[in-house]
């Protein structure tokens, strides 16, 4: 199964976190108040704040009102970036590396669909950025507004009979 890893997980929460936070106030956020924010154990959140920062994520400031900001706008920053930097390449199968070599690969019949499923993963990945991220209303905000919702169903007869028909 194609699966992020937690640290990739961990690291898009972050980032996506630090977006809105500078968005919002403009300041740095510190490693204890991201971890606490976000649920992300500190010790776990520390290294991989410093990797984001040695991959050009994030830059740290020091002093009282210390602690981490993105690099670059958050609309510059995509999943598929930050997902490469954590774990390094995304391989879907192993025959799609240059130095793996496979004892079906002559007769094999779903490389080719397998690689475009690939190539189109990579290409989602790419386009969704730290901005998009911060768009989108998360788990508790419903998907269609209420509203909305209500609106729709205003074109849906009241009643059925016992098989399913519509009464008139």
């Amino acid at each position: 199964m194609l699966r992020l890893t937690k640290k990739a997980d961990y690291s898009l929460i972050a980032l996506k976190h630090f977006a809105l936070r500078q968005r919002q106030t403009g300041e740095a956020v510190s490693a204890k108040e991201a971890a606490e924010s976000c649920g992300i154990p500190l010790p776990v959140l520390s290294k991989l704040l410093q990797k984001l920062g040695k991959s050009g994520f994030l830059l740290s400031e020091y002093g009282t009102n210390g602690g981490y900001r993105l690099a670059r706008s958050p609309r510059l920053i995509t999943a598929l970036q930050v997902i490469r930097a954590i774990d390094g390449p995304i391989v879907l199968a192993n025959c799609f590396t240059e130095h793996t070599a496979c004892g079906h690969t002559d007769r094999c019949t779903v490389r080719k669909p397998l690689r475009r499923i690939h190539e189109a993963i990579l290409r989602l990945l790419d386009s969704v950025s730290i901005e998009d991220m911060l768009e989108d209303p998360g788990e508790d905000t419903p998907a269609t507004p209420v509203a909305a919702a209500l609106v729709a169903l205003q074109g849906v007869p009241k009643t059925l009979d016992p098989l399913g028909s519509l009464r008139k």
